[in-house]
């Protein structure tokens, strides 16, 4: 049996080559010692599956394992996001969170998600430590999910049910529904398809229909894969906002009334602009190495602590879990906020955006150029380079090296190495480079003045480090 590593964010393997049920139950028992480990009186986990294909069998197989070392698993009926497993492990007491989900990859992957105790990512040590706990072979004798249930040992919750009134007690949908904003909504045939239909049924739906295989797409709310969205708002032009969830809908994708994508980095800046300047609530700003460096800028302005995290919202999630934190949020769509989980959430961080417009009657974009009045306008932008491992090796090599003093026309000033390697490049230009923790491509980013100039960077920067 091969060796299993957890990446930025869980295990993840193609379903059927890696990502077996024999693999999983390898996993799970590892994971059920980790929880054996804390010497908690009858410990019980909540599991919860996403849309993708399998998730009902691999959750069951997880369950069936607990159960042999007498952990009582809390399930759902059938699918659910994140978020919702994350908040009833809080609020149900339980030592350990799983969710069956590959988040955004491509769907022929799976994946294995663990949370603490406290409704958010388990830390790095934690899971180093399930790791060591995984083992060769699995050879358990175990009983049907059947048997389990009827001892008790596997119970069923109404999950999502949960979830749905704690964002109704969070989320002023009052104000909302009487601010006549219209909402458009893809959940990328993912796991918050029916949470978005029960919050606000007069949205227009895409893709909220049960797909396993995201009709080949992954279900990565970015610009290029949301076309569709983009497209219906501009041709419907009376929606004033889109909102897009990933897979297991703990990610966000963003659009204005224009059908532009909105990304994190703007995001993660409206939110501080809402929650401090607003809604008068203070705390730390802690974000990923690859945002913008307008955060700084904002949090300046206004007084707030910052603090930049290695990539992997379990870094970020360290710091929440510790310390009073306002806002922690990563480039890639994950955010949270005061006031609920310690978790990213796709839904209540669009719905707070939602709220944000409807609060003070301005159109996303007029709230965008507040924040500019503050920060200047910017664009961060991403290469995902799809190479081969010797050659994205070579990349590490030399940037390890510092085997670059420019990328092209851009004159290095500075680097910085905390997760990848940071270029400086003057006039709050940067570019970054890091391999992804959770797919086989090397991530390039950029940040300037414009998106223009960001791409440029980006190529220039692609011609350098590749040779070409």
């Amino acid at each position: 049996m091969s060796e299993i590593k957890f990446g930025t964010d869980g295990w993840r393997a193609i379903i059927a080559r890696e990502y077996t049920e024999t693999n999983v139950m390898r996993v799970a028992e590892g994971t059920a010692k980790w929880i054996l480990s804390k010497n908690i009186a009858n410990p019980k986990a909540v599991i919860g599956y996403d849309c993708r294909f399998g998730g009902e069998m691999f959750m069951k197989a997880t369950a069936c394992v607990f159960a042999h070392f007498g952990i009582t698993s809390i399930v759902a009926e059938t699918f659910i996001s994140t978020p919702m497993v994350s908040l009833a492990t809080l609020r149900l007491n339980a030592a350990a969170g799983i969710v069956i989900t590959a988040s955004h990859n491509p769907p022929t992957y799976n994946g294995f998600k663990i949370k603490d105790s406290f409704g958010g990512p388990a830390v790095p040590k934690e899971i180093a430590k399930v790791e060591a706990n995984i083992p060769t072979v699995s050879n358990l004798n175990l009983k049907s999910f059947e048997s389990y249930r009827t001892e008790g040992l596997i119970q069923f919750e109404e999950l999502e049910e949960m979830y749905l009134e704690a964002i109704k007690n969070g989320i002023d949908f009052n104000l909302i529904n009487e601010s006549g904003y219209e909402l458009a909504y893809d959940a990328m045939y993912g796991a918050g398809q029916r949470a978005m239909r029960n919050l606000l049924p007069d949205t227009t739906f895409l893709h909220c229909e049960f797909n396993p295989w995201f009709d080949g797409q992954a279900p990565e709310p970015i610009d290029k894969n949301l076309q569709e969205l983009a497209s219906l708002i501009e041709i419907a032009e009376d929606i004033d906002l889109g909102i897009a969830t990933d897979g297991d809908a703990d990610r966000i994708g963003l659009y204005n009334s224009k059908g532009k994508f909105i990304d994190s980095h703007h995001i993660i800046l409206l939110l501080i602009q809402y929650l401090h300047k607003y809604k008068g609530l203070s705390g730390k700003v802690v974000n990923s190495f690859s945002c913008t460096g307008k955060i700084s800028n904002l949090c300046k302005h206004y007084g707030l602590d910052q603090e930049i995290t290695k990539i992997g919202f379990k870094y970020i999630c360290d710091t929440i879990i510790i310390e009073d934190v306002l806002i922690g949020g990563e480039e890639s769509g994950g955010i949270a906020i005061k006031g609920h989980i310690p978790e990213r959430d796709g839904l209540w961080i669009g719905l707070t955006i939602l709220e944000f417009m409807a609060f003070t009657g301005k159109s996303l974009d007029a709230l965008i150029e507040e924040v500019y009045a503050i920060t200047g306008p910017f664009a961060v932008e991403r290469y995902d380079l799809h190479i081969d491992e010797a050659t994205k090796q070579r990349v590490i090599l030399n940037c390890t090296n510092k085997a670059f003093s420019s990328l092209g026309q851009f004159q290095i000033q500075k680097e910085e190495d905390l997760d990848g390697f940071k270029y400086h490049l003057g006039n709050d230009r940067w570019v970054m480079i890091r391999p992804s923790g959770t797919e086989p491509v090397l991530r390039v980013y950029a940040e300037a003045e414009t998106s223009e100039k960001a791409f440029e960077i980006l190529e220039e920067t692609k011609k350098v480090i590749l040779g070409e």
